[in-house]
């Protein structure tokens, strides 16, 4: 972790030009942007354009990560990798996160609406003499200026071929009474097969006007280009889809459906109705999936005449993948990639049970959301391959072929 002569110059002179906690970050900035390097150099098996027999893969630039500390803000830049993916031990992941809880407890604490298991923890985070209303105040102030950062960028960056929506409840107090509240959720596909968390807002209902302006609001910021939607079929987000994203297909999804279509059958019966619905999305062509449709409606229409006509009716929605790279069918034709989400936002919004007001439920939301897609950015994986993207992307659809139709010749008068 030498510098260089050069190096130290540079340094000794920020130091100069540097007063008080000034001079104290620029050394602890570049202190700790050593040892990333360093602890990327172990990684690696190799300095930067060193070659040795222990490399394991190469640097490919950095990602920009913002560390708060008592001395400022620390402006450190994490080594991507080509292949793998390395985050230095020394940060913490869940920063944002914690940062977030404790405002959220305090301010429950301060309402006087905090019960016991939040007074147990507003304990254990060593404010049991209490914290006054302008200290949450500063605390949250300072969090929602960066949460909105995220919430609000641009997404116009690139393309999102494929977005997920969906939705999870959560308790909070809207004017002095407990009221559920939906935390709608959406996240895209990239053109690159990155996921990105696009955005989330929190309501009374799902409700067409309230999902309508969630999805204007994606639109508002750049999001483009969609070419397939994936969610549940409540109406009125299956409305505020049609009405927004206008030219995307829309895929119900199968998760959901088979639940649905559980509501009508007995439950003994409902293994068995699965399996069979299953084999409609065990094909290989788009063909065979809607050919097998009709031939799983026909022979659970003998039993459950229910089913069939769910089957028949949902065809178009719950087969909409099929007009898509079969590479990319696993991945698109339900939403359990939100389901990760959903759960990680309940498990820290069950820390607090209610929250003192709906604003307090996006902080926390939105901390977790921008930390884990943090994560997806700092790791770089990717959710689909890049050839596969650049196969859906440079696909045009068929065009159908111009019909030429015959004038009949005009009778001849004998």
């Amino acid at each position: 972790m030498a510098l260089s002569q050069s190096e130290l110059m540079r340094l000794l002179e920020s130091l100069r030009r540097a007063e008080g906690v000034e001079a104290i970050r620029v050394v602890c900035e570049r202190i700790l942007q050593e040892l990333i390097e360093a602890e990327a150099t172990d990684v690696i098996g190799a300095g930067p354009r060193e070659h040795t027999e222990t490399r394991t893969t190469w640097r490919n630039g950095h990602r920009e990560r913002l560390l708060t500390t008592q001395a400022g803000d620390l402006d450190l830049k994490i080594p991507k990798m080509r292949s793998g993916s390395f985050f230095p031990s020394l940060l913490e992941r869940r920063r944002r996160i914690d940062r977030a809880l404790f405002a959220v407890v305090m301010e429950a604490y301060v309402h006087g609406v905090s019960t016991r298991s939040v007074d147990d923890l507003v304990k254990a985070l060593g404010a049991d003499s209490g914290i006054s209303k302008s200290e949450v105040s500063r605390i949250c102030g300072e969090l929602d200026e960066e949460l909105t950062a995220f919430k609000e960028r641009p997404l116009d960056h690139t393309v999102f071929p494929y977005v997920f929506l969906d939705a999870t409840y959560c308790k909070a107090r809207v004017n002095h009474r407990i009221a559920s509240q939906a935390v709608v959720i959406a996240t895209g596909i990239s053109a690159t097969g990155h996921r990105e968390i696009l955005g989330l807002m929190v309501g009374d209902s799902e409700s067409k006007p309230f999902w309508t302006k969630f999805l204007r609001s994606l639109r508002a910021r750049g999001l483009d280009n969609v070419q397939l939607v994936i969610s549940d079929s409540h109406s009125g987000l299956v409305a505020a889809i049609r009405t927004v994203f206008l030219g995307a297909a829309w895929q119900r999804c199968r998760v959901h459906f088979v639940r649905d279509v559980f509501s009508v059958i007995e439950r003994g019966s409902g293994e068995m109705v699965a399996a069979t619905i299953r084999t409609i999305f065990a094909q290989t062509t788009g063909e065979q999936v809607r050919t097998q449709l009709n031939v799983v409606a026909d022979m659970l229409g003998r039993q459950f005449p229910q089913v069939k006509k769910m089957l028949l009716d949902a065809a178009t929605d719950i087969t909409a993948f099929a007009d898509f790279p079969p590479a990319h069918w696993k991945k698109i034709w339900s939403t359990n990639p939100l389901e990760r989400l959903n759960r990680e936002i309940k498990r820290r919004a069950d820390v607090v049970q209610v929250f003192p007001n709906p604003a307090a439920l996006d902080r926390l939301a939105a901390a977790v959301l921008a930390e884990l897609h943090d994560e997806w950015q700092v790791f770089d994986r990717r959710y689909l391959s890049e050839a596969s993207m650049a196969e859906l992307l440079t696909t045009k659809p068929t065009e159908p072929e111009p019909q030429i139709t015959t004038q009949p010749e005009p009778k001849r008068l004998p």
